[in-house]
């Protein structure tokens, strides 16, 4: 090879090389310090991670979505527990009510409290002074417990709908029992029957019991005729509904579960693709990092190459 002093092709060739290390060792740069891989580095992955960072998300915020509705359902059944407490304490006071050897003045006095235990199960459940209540939803006045704009009503027109997927369409109604003071749903029956003489049943009656005739003050006393089978019945409606709520937590319980371990695996499937090695990476580092090292040494070699002219014409 000639000596020539215009172009030093060598020192050329090693620059070039050194340009292409010191690009490279600025890549590996890039990825250890935000620790994912670039477009450039792969453009179809990255398009594909980016819809499973997406649903990832989405699935996040359906778990969060199952999560609250869990606590709104613990917050009803924390309810019910209390208006079945106090049922339970009304049918001990119609047993007592139904003692001969009580005297008026004890009769009316256990009416009192009576009275106050209905009352405060129709503070609990109706108007819009309602104390059952979870981020501002009325849990015990039926439809999805939103407030109407006009007079003390609730929107009865659907359930409560909670979005428990990542998808379009994967929701769930969540239903509440309405048990409003004012509610005449009818939730059981009782049987009175009449005897002869000769203690022989001759005859029966069936009253069907509404929800409203036993915690209606107005409707009902401690001592009105039935009031213990009513009573029963009453604790049978709330039994149902609690019976109904542990249901639906069961299931969002799963669907919880099973949301935990889908937004694992898609969090898994898109670290394969974009998270970097970073034991690799530092290694392809150090490897381009010496290799700019070398290369700027022989850079500086390859310059001195054009003063061997000098001593042919010195």
């Amino acid at each position: 090879m000639g000596i020539a002093v215009n172009n030093n092709s060598s020192a050329f060739s090693i620059w070039s090389n050194f340009s292409n290390n010191t690009v490279n060792m600025g890549k590996a740069m890039g990825r250890l310090s935000t620790g994912v891989k670039g477009v450039a580095d792969n453009p179809s992955g990255v398009g594909i991670s980016e819809r499973m960072r997406s649903q990832a998300r989405n699935v996040s915020a359906a778990r969060s979505n199952v999560e609250n509705s869990l606590s709104m359902l613990q917050t009803a059944d924390s309810w019910m527990q209390k208006m079945n407490d106090m049922l339970a304490r009304m049918s001990e006071l119609a047993i007592e009510a139904g003692d001969g050897t009580k005297t008026q003045g004890d009769k009316e006095n256990i009416q009192i409290e009576f009275k106050e235990l209905q009352n405060e199960i129709s503070r609990i459940t109706s108007k819009s002074t309602a104390a059952a209540k979870f981020n501002g939803l009325y849990l015990f006045r039926g439809g999805n417990g939103l407030a109407v704009v006009t007079g003390d009503q609730v929107d009865t027109s659907s359930n409560i709908k909670v979005q428990i997927g990542p998808d379009s369409g994967q929701t769930v109604d969540i239903a509440l029992k309405d048990l409003q003071v004012n509610n005449t749903e009818i939730i059981g029956e009782t049987y009175t029957y009449t005897y002869n003489s000769d203690n022989i049943a001759t005859g029966s009656t069936i009253d069907q019991v509404s929800w409203t005739s036993v915690v209606d003050s107005n409707k009902m006393s401690v001592s009105v005729q039935g009031a213990v089978g009513k009573i029963a019945q009453a604790i049978d409606f709330i039994a149902n509904a609690r019976a109904s709520n542990g249901a639906q937590q069961n299931k969002l319980e799963q669907t919880r579960s099973g949301l935990l371990s889908y937004e694992d695996n898609l969090r898994a499937a898109e670290s394969k693709i974009r998270d970097v090695d970073m034991a690799q990476e530092s290694t392809t580092f150090a490897k381009f990092q010496i290799l700019n090292q070398v290369s700027n040494a022989m850079l500086a070699q390859a310059n001195q190459l054009p003063q061997s002219v000098m001593q042919l014409i010195g």
